[in-house]
């Protein structure tokens, strides 16, 4: 596979930056990821949603005095805003022109996990899109704090229950277990000192603001220091640990690059990030420039949201709905603000087993085909609840080939670009189906690469990047 093929996979979610990182190279490629601007304006679909506490508990009332037939409409509406929020953002992934961002977003989305299911309120939810994609390429340190006091992860992690005499310890414990240090690097003490320095923490208008008459101003002792502490001094502390650097950069490198990488590169990078002083743009520039030039492809494999982006991409697909998307994620199991736990997903070889693997062929097979994919579609592919086929509209697909070339020619121009190794059995059966008096002049040509591609879609070493 060429590098720019292989980076444009890595850096986005297809191959659509392939020629700009040959023509430009890596670190010009990076430097425009970091500095273009992205669209701060509140999306249409969340302008007649409740955005402050006090429109919030208002509309709960008015709620409160419906008939259930209403409700359940009111519900549904909400059940369209998630959706339409889903679409939002997948519609920034595909268009992007350097979607580096978007993918550190998506990231960050798994890292700091606040579901919608559980958040249910649309514009915190998209409060907290928003700080992963302002602060993406910013200091760890700064967004931790941040996302610590947004209102989606105090509803997440329960921390609106968490009060002096009444303690809970969920926000407390994933800050320092999920979100900062990991396991091993704190006690239980901690822990629950944490959660008294987190008592009170409660929702407010743009942020979480602390009720005077539920939080603890004790002293607390936490790493070892005392002091009536609050959020910020938590995270400021857990920042001065000899193992923060180590957590997050191990994270980094399996989302871009390994699914299994090296403690060597996790402590070799973590202690960069930490000279650094938790600045995350230089911390990426380095990782992607050092790793850029070694032999590292077919290290990890694709999440589905590469997979079907690079499908898209690929067949030339121009009328899709951001919604076939969604519905595919979700069947492979990388809903959008819908983790299982507060974990995320753990990506390698969840995004491989025999179930997820068949749904990606069935996949490509019905887009190679020039149908649509839709929710219904996907329902009617699954293998433990076979449906009748259905009848779909037909459209058009293309591949890009060399009209020039021949079928070998035009064999090695699809393998370099999907393909992070080809070996003599795959090289024959590709020959197979395109064969020796192919003529790329045909009218017809077109399906019989597209065939190709259906074929290489299905192979172990096209999940691979």
């Amino acid at each position: 596979m060429k590098k720019s093929n292989l980076w444009s996979l890595r850096l986005g979610f297809s191959g659509k930056q392939a020629t700009k990182i040959e023509k430009i190279g890596l670190e010009k490629f990076l430097k425009r990821s970091y500095d273009i601007k992205f669209d701060t304006q509140l999306p249409a679909f969340l302008k007649e949603d409740p955005r402050t506490i006090a429109e919030y508990k208002e509309s709960r009332q008015l709620i409160k005095n419906l008939d259930p037939e209403e409700k359940k409409k009111i519900q549904k509406r909400e059940n369209q805003t998630t959706t339409e929020f889903k679409k939002w953002w997948i519609a920034k992934m595909q268009t992007d022109e350097f979607p580096l961002r978007e993918k550190m977003v998506c990231f960050w989305h798994n890292h700091f996990v606040a579901t919608s299911q559980k958040v249910k309120i649309n514009y915190w939810i998209y409060q907290h899109n928003m700080i992963l994609r302002e602060n993406a390429f910013g200091n760890f340190k700064e967004m931790t704090k941040k996302i610590v006091k947004s209102n989606a992860m105090i509803k997440y992690l329960d921390n609106v229950d968490n009060k002096k005499g009444k303690i809970n310890e969920n926000l407390s414990r994933e800050l320092l277990e999920l979100f900062t240090i990991g396991i091993g690097n704190y006690t239980e003490e901690d822990i629950k000192n944490g959660a008294r320095a987190l008592a009170g923490l409660n929702y407010g208008d743009e942020e979480a603001v602390y009720r005077k008459n539920l939080e603890d101003n004790s002293n607390k002792t936490y790493f070892g220091r005392t002091g009536n502490w609050k959020a910020d001094d938590l995270v400021d502390i857990i920042f001065e640990q000899k193992n923060i650097p180590y957590l997050i950069t191990r994270k980094i490198l399996k989302w871009f690059l390994y699914d299994n990488p090296s403690e060597e590169s996790v402590k070799y990078y973590g202690d960069y990030f930490r000279k650094v002083n938790f600045e995350i743009e230089p911390l990426l520039t380095k990782i992607f420039t050092e790793e850029y030039v070694k032999d590292t492809s077919g290290k990890k494999i694709k999440d589905p949201l590469v997979y079907i982006s690079q499908l898209i991409d690929e067949l030339k697909l121009k009328d899709y709905d951001e919604t076939m998307i969604i519905a595919f994620l979700k069947q492979q199991r990388m809903d959008l603000y819908n983790q299982i736990n507060v974990k995320g997903w753990d990506g390698g070889n969840s995004w491989l087993t025999s179930q997820v693997y068949l749904q990606r062929n069935n996949t490509s097979d019905l887009l190679c085909s020039g149908r649509k994919l839709s929710k219904k579609v996907l329902n009617s592919m699954n293998n433990e609840n076979p449906k009748p086929k259905l009848e779909l509209e037909k459209r058009e697909v293309k591949v890009e080939f060399d009209a020039n070339g021949n079928n070998k020619t035009i064999i090695a121009e699809l393998s370099n670009r999907l393909l992070f190794n080809v070996n003599e059995s795959m090289q024959k059966d590709m020959e197979n189906l395109l064969k020796y008096d192919f003529d790329p002049k045909n009218p017809n040509a077109n399906y019989a690469v597209v065939r190709l591609f259906n074929y290489i879609t299905k192979l172990p070493e096209y999940q691979l990047i």
